[in-house]
């Protein structure tokens, strides 16, 4: 893998901004200093002026892949995503069909490593009737679980068939202060 040097930088980093080198080893932040000197082979980019941000992670993104890839897919918005300086990010479960499932989950995964350039993970999904399968959710394999309040529906083929109004609404109330 190549390695670059960053010279005469203004790393932003930790709520600060300082004039520095940056070096970058198969892939990973190597190194922050004030005179960094190249290795052989390294690439050297001169900065000077210009800002260097870490990447930056979506903690909340919506591809639509599967069921919606007319839309989008995990490929397209994930190098969407690199190109504004997002490196990472987690992509919650209402798909189509929504990802209630250990295999619609495996299936999501299976399509990033495919095809995604960002780091990725994903949210499995909660709803009313599968708990058994949330339970089996092993909490290093995904970012977080995302719980459906009303219930999980396939909106995709009700929107066909009535549209949304109320009654597909809980809303509650506090007390009034008497």
């Amino acid at each position: 893998m190549t390695n670059y040097v960053l010279k005469n930088g203004q790393i932003v980093n930790e709520g600060r901004i300082i004039a520095s080198d940056l070096r970058i080893e198969n892939g990973r932040i190597a190194k922050i200093a004030s005179d960094i000197t190249p290795s052989p082979g390294d690439i050297v980019i001169d900065v000077k002026g210009k800002h260097v941000f870490p990447g930056m992670i979506d903690d909340q993104v919506h591809f639509r892949e599967p069921g919606l890839t007319h839309k989008a897919t995990i490929a397209s918005e994930a190098r969407a995503a690199v190109a504004g300086g997002v490196t990472s990010f987690m992509e919650m479960p209402n798909t189509v069909p929504n990802a209630l499932t250990q295999a619609l989950l495996e299936d999501k995964y299976a399509i990033a490593a495919a095809g995604s350039l960002a780091n990725y993970s994903f949210f499995m999904g909660a709803g009313n009737d599968n708990l058994e399968e949330v339970l089996k959710t092993n909490s290093r394999d995904v970012c977080g679980i995302k719980i459906f309040m009303d219930s999980y529906r396939d909106w995709e083929t009700d929107r066909k068939s009535t549209r949304l109004n109320s009654s597909h609404l809980k809303l509650s109330r506090m007390p009034s202060s008497a």
